[in-house]
């Protein structure tokens, strides 16, 4: 039986000997990106098992992973809600900075986190709060190609965590659909396919009435002519309603009703902080008196250009595709 053992131990390592190694090179430079869920996976053509698993804080590498694979983009956009009365003309509002309320985690699924000076900084380029990028397939606008955290200057200009930087994303040099989103303003998407390439950035401007947007009306037209997105989403659904079943006014007298701070259990009190039910970001959010926030929700219903009738009961749908 010993005799045996060993002749079976000294084939199997004359087969690993005889095994076909991997070798580790690069044919060319091709590839992209596909995220599914928290799931992202990297992967290059023409290159050995060369892919990138990641799942939350677990990641898993075989072989290259080609660093060409980043593109630069320069989106800009407007938000609804801090542009409704601004303090200086064609600049959003950033009450939530000057309150300390804008968290240093995003509160997108990336969870990606700033530096708390990024905060510091006033004018034109102080902060207004996170948003949320995505590009889309150009063969198919409800896939993602990828998804990222980015912060949003009062002038409109969306960078990357340091303030100031273009947006840097993972993904291949080509053609893709750019949707813009924010947590309580129902996002947009381009209308057609842009080339963003990894030299220099490709401005992609949403405050442009020009701008051919995916939809009908997925931006509101405010007075000075520039486009923004339309707020009042604060149940993060894919719509704005004033009344009727699960209607964003509502969740604002919810939220009122239940926040511990409102001992007397008032409906006009008014709530603080980094709240999705603040529709204007002034860190406040309010259900009934003066400047409150559900009638944010009921004007823009009424005043839609597809509510042909002005009735409350009417739905402003979100134009971006579902993601599939």
């Amino acid at each position: 039986m010993k005799t045996k053992g060993l002749f079976l131990t000294a084939l199997f390592i004359s087969f690993l000997c005889s095994a076909q190694s991997i070798e580790k090179f690069s044919v060319d430079s091709g590839g992209a990106s596909a995220t599914a869920g928290e799931l992202e996976i990297l992967y290059t053509i023409g290159e050995v098992a060369v892919q990138e698993l990641s799942v939350g804080n677990i990641k898993i590498s075989e072989g290259f992973i080609n660093g060409g694979m980043k593109i630069r983009i320069d989106p800009k956009l407007f938000l609804q809600g801090p542009l409704l009365n601004p303090v200086s003309a064609g600049l959003m509002n950033d009450d939530l900075r000057q309150n300390a309320y804008i968290p240093t985690t995003s509160p997108y699924p990336d969870a990606a986190t700033c530096n708390a000076s990024v905060f510091n900084v006033v004018g034109p380029n102080a902060i207004v709060d996170w948003v949320w990028i995505e590009l889309r397939a150009a063969n198919d606008n409800q896939k993602l190609i990828n998804g990222k955290s980015a912060l949003l200057q009062r002038d409109g200009d969306v960078v990357a965590l340091d303030g100031f930087s273009n947006v840097i994303m993972t993904a291949a040099p080509t053609n893709y659909y750019v949707v813009v989103k924010h947590r309580n303003h129902l996002g947009a998407m381009s209308a057609a396919t842009i080339a963003i390439n990894e030299t220099s950035p490709t401005v992609v401007d949403f405050t442009n009435s020009g701008f051919s947007t995916y939809g009908l009306n997925a931006q509101v037209v405010l007075g000075s002519g520039v486009t923004a997105l339309w707020t009042g989403n604060t149940n993060n659904t894919n719509y704005i309603r004033f009344s009727g079943a699960n209607n964003d006014s509502n969740a604002i007298k919810d939220y009122i009703l239940s926040d511990p701070a409102n001992g007397f259990g008032s409906v006009t009190f008014s709530s603080s902080g980094y709240l999705n039910t603040d529709l204007n970001l002034n860190g406040i959010a309010k259900f009934s008196g003066s400047g409150n926030d559900s009638n944010l929700i009921k004007d823009n219903v009424l005043a839609h250009p597809s509510n042909g009738f002005g009735t409350p009961t009417f739905t402003i749908q979100a134009t971006v595709p579902p993601q599939n």
